[in-house]
């Protein structure tokens, strides 16, 4: 299958974004030939400000940059882009609603080798709480491209969470529409509902449990603010319980928001697979996922022992 760096088509898309709106303008911090955002810089040179390691001061002149009608992208690695500017996020740009859309890569454990100072796996929780954020997830790169266009057309502070590794892409997808997500396989027994990278691995967990006579149902949840509420309880309506995949903190991403729309609207069975209130630590992106449960094996041999539990 295709595998691609979901940062290279990011960059690619505001080049061709660019050509075609001069409001738009690029903000990085002195990470833009990773982030990507160093082709919009050479295209566009007028139109791209590099703020060295300063994030904060970056992200208050987004703020400053929207509140003039220019529509902002903003890049850096995602541990940077929320922890360290988070104050600048809700109290400058969400507050205001300004127009500033943060485009964050080498999110998550498969960042690897770089360690835990490096591995974002908070970032969704930090933001998800702030009034006027939206957050999308894609799962691979086609969907960066999808998710950065939606971002554009739309008014408002957008968080889209990239990673830094090449990603696979799926074999099937439907047309990216903001809030909500779409079913990548049916199944009948248990649905897995999946963000980002999670999406792959959870399809290929299914593969594995139909070996063992388990029908998985696989949902991507690309956006998890807004979230689809209708897609989740009609999932929690017709299969025995939901299990959800992330590359985050089990705390603040995907498990809490559908816990908190099914806890009201549809109580249900919920189990999770994610980061267990753990830090990460250096090593390979496959040996990552294998020590913290997250990939398809493991989501299968979990999915099985939860299935032994219900009896």
């Amino acid at each position: 299958m295709e595998q691609l760096y979901a940062r290279d088509i990011y960059g690619k898309t505001l080049v061709e974004l660019g050509k075609h709106d001069p409001k738009i303008v690029v903000l990085d911090a002195d990470l833009s030939t990773s982030t990507r955002t160093s082709l919009f810089a050479k295209e566009f040179p007028e139109r791209f400000l590099n703020f060295g390691v300063a994030e904060q001061n970056m992200f208050a002149t987004a703020a400053g940059l929207a509140s003039c009608d220019k529509i902002v992208f903003v890049s850096t690695f995602a541990m940077f882009a929320t922890a360290r500017a988070l104050d600048q996020i809700r109290n400058t740009i969400c507050y205001n609603n300004f127009n500033v859309k943060i485009v964050a890569t080498h999110s998550g454990i498969t960042v690897g080798e770089d360690g835990s100072s490096h591995q974002a796996l908070e970032d969704i929780n930090f933001l998800r709480a702030i009034p006027n954020m939206k957050i999308i997830i894609p799962a691979d790169a086609w969907e960066t491209k999808d998710a950065v266009i939606s971002a554009y057309k739309n008014y408002g502070p957008f968080y889209i969470r990239l990673g830094r590794a090449k990603v696979t892409t799926l074999p099937y997808k439907e047309k990216f529409v903001l809030g909500k997500g779409y079913i990548v396989k049916k199944g009948k027994d248990i649905a897995i509902l999946a963000c980002g990278i999670m999406v792959y691995e959870a399809l290929c967990a299914s593969k594995i449990l139909e070996e063992k006579g388990i029908s998985a149902t696989v949902a991507n949840i690309h956006t998890l603010k807004p979230i689809d509420e209708d897609l989740l309880i009609e999932l929690a309506k017709t299969h025995s319980f939901i299990v959800t995949c992330e590359e985050h903190q089990v705390i603040g991403g995907l498990y809490s928001a559908v816990c908190e729309v099914l806890s009201n609207k549809f109580p249900t069975r919920i189990e999770r697979i994610g980061v267990e209130d753990k830090f990460g630590q250096s090593g390979k992106p496959e040996e990552l996922l294998e020590c913290y449960g997250l990939s398809a094996n493991c989501i299968a041999k979990k999915v099985q022992q939860y299935l032994r539990q219900q009896g």
